[in-house]
């Protein structure tokens, strides 16, 4: 697919807009763009059998995602981005450490590493951050911040048929995306899969239909995270038989995954990774955390990987493992 070549207008009153029509699924990756193919999964018409979702029910269906943790260089630059463009509220601030996102649950920590090599993008790593945001108003808000303080950061967008995804890199190359998702009625279900796409989604007229100062200010959460693995079945094998997650959906070199029925909490694929070995130290990926219902929630995690020989380290209400790359896990009780 062509990669966007028109980089985000900035807002001229009174109609702030914004971000150049772009056709096609890109994702930032390692500081440049790759295309995507489209993630369409057969609908029933094509001999699949209508379904809700299936769960094995190791997680709880209150299962979501927590903080990512990022290596940066330049933490400055890096808070500005996630607060200025983004919009994220700084939480706390150290000399080290900059923690952002809404009042009383951590989005994004910012790390400072000025001693470690770039991220590979061809290596194990994150692939993107996914910002949930509540509603149509306030991700046209988000949109508009990031139009107006970051608008080279913008990377494409895509009507995934579950949710209307917007896709942006920030200073060091991590990709960032920003969604909302249409209602769970109208999510499409078949044979225990959900039907994903990437259809064109125009972000002008989003903003144009949706932004709305006085609707603009709900608070996002993190809705999942995209990772980059170097082999699927390894993942699957960490991320669904040992963790827990059910696959919601498949495609050529990606696996989507998740507790309680959503789309996907976390993802990973091996577009240009595939074979990758363990992670050494470097920036972008630090850790990402995925949030457990309770302590029994977070005892039985730690069962299942002693049992499959996986190490973990152990604290009050949280634990941390890494997967077959090195990619660092936080199982936790709160969002901290």
């Amino acid at each position: 697919m062509p990669s966007p070549s028109t980089p985000l207008r900035r807002a001229r009153p009174p109609r702030p807009l914004l971000i150049a029509i772009v056709g096609a699924l890109v994702l930032a990756l390692g500081g440049g763009v790759a295309a995507i193919a489209l993630l369409q999964q057969p609908a029933a018409s094509a001999g699949g059998e209508p379904s809700g979702p299936v769960s094995s029910g190791i997680l709880h269906e209150d299962t979501r995602m927590g903080a990512v943790l990022l290596n940066t260089a330049r933490l400055a630059e890096m808070r500005a981005f996630y607060e200025d463009a983004v919009g994220l509220t700084v939480l706390a601030e150290s000399e080290g450490e900059v923690s952002l996102g809404r009042p009383g649950e951590e989005l994004i920590r910012l790390v400072n590493d000025p001693d470690s090599p770039a991220d590979t993008p061809t290596g194990a790593g994150l692939y993107h951050s996914a910002i949930l945001y509540p509603d149509a108003a306030s991700l046209a808000g988000a949109l508009t911040g990031v139009a107006q303080q970051a608008p080279s950061s913008y990377q494409g967008s895509a009507d995934h048929a579950v949710s209307l995804a917007f896709y942006i890199g920030d200073p060091d190359g991590n990709g960032v995306e920003l969604y909302m998702d249409r209602p769970r009625a109208d999510w499409e279900w078949v044979d225990g899969r959900v039907t994903m796409g990437s259809a064109a989604l125009d972000p002008n007229q989003f903003i144009a239909d949706n932004l709305d100062p006085a609707l603009s200010a709900a608070e996002p959460t993190m809705g999942h995270v995209h990772l980059r693995v170097g082999e699927l079945g390894a993942a699957r094998a960490f991320y669904v038989d040992v963790l827990g997650f059910d696959v919601t959906s498949e495609t050529d070199g990606a696996l989507f995954m998740s507790a309680g029925g959503y789309h996907h909490h976390l993802a990973a694929n091996t577009w240009n990774s595939a074979g990758a070995g363990v992670r050494g130290a470097s920036l972008g990926l630090r850790e990402f955390t995925v949030i457990l219902a309770d302590g029994a929630e977070l005892d039985a995690a730690a069962a299942r990987l002693a049992g499959a020989g996986v190490p973990y380290q152990r604290e009050d209400g949280a634990l941390s493992a890494q997967d077959p790359w090195g990619n660092t896990v936080r199982l936790a009780t709160t969002a901290g």
